[in-house]
């Protein structure tokens, strides 16, 4: 596994893996109608100009992309996602390490879901505040969570 940065040619494939992982991962702590409403009606323009904007670093995997993150110069991480089929392969932890060095901040944010509020916790992240956030009208379940620079476990 190796990390290199974000290209716009990796957009499409950066949203099929997100739907895709999300279909599959997050099925298990979202109902069918939440995660259609979490994947649906995504902007592959506003995607790419989004990854552009941040510092964002694909997962590289005998060729294929295996995961990607981005995170923006106030260290919210926006999205973190690793294909179903490398999950637990240590694609996450690579990718937010490297997110984190990436930008000079005092303290990292994240909105996570609930499956990937246990990594982020692992993460040395800890809730601030469990959130009902709303996609296409239906609500979602997240953790606004947040870690110092010092407090990695």
């Amino acid at each position: 596994m190796f990390l290199r940065k974000y290209t716009p040619t990796d957009c499409p494939h950066l949203l099929a893996l997100f739907q895709q992982t999300v279909h599959a991962i997050n099925a298990r702590d979202y109902s069918p109608e939440q995660l259609a409403a979490w994947t649906s009606g995504q902007d592959l323009a506003r995607w790419n100009q989004s990854l552009l904007a941040h510092e964002s670093f694909v997962a590289m995997v005998n060729g294929s992309i295996a995961g990607f993150g981005d995170m923006d110069q106030s260290g919210y991480l926006d999205r973190l996602y690793v294909h179903k089929d490398h999950q637990g392969q240590g694609i996450g932890t690579a990718l937010c390490q490297a997110l984190e060095e990436s930008v000079s901040v005092c303290k990292y944010t994240v909105h996570a879901s609930i499956t990937a509020k246990p990594f982020f916790e692992q993460q040395g992240y800890t809730v601030v505040e469990k959130q009902q956030v709303m996609r296409n009208g239906v609500p979602l379940t997240n953790y606004r969570m947040e870690r110092h620079p010092d407090s990695r476990t």
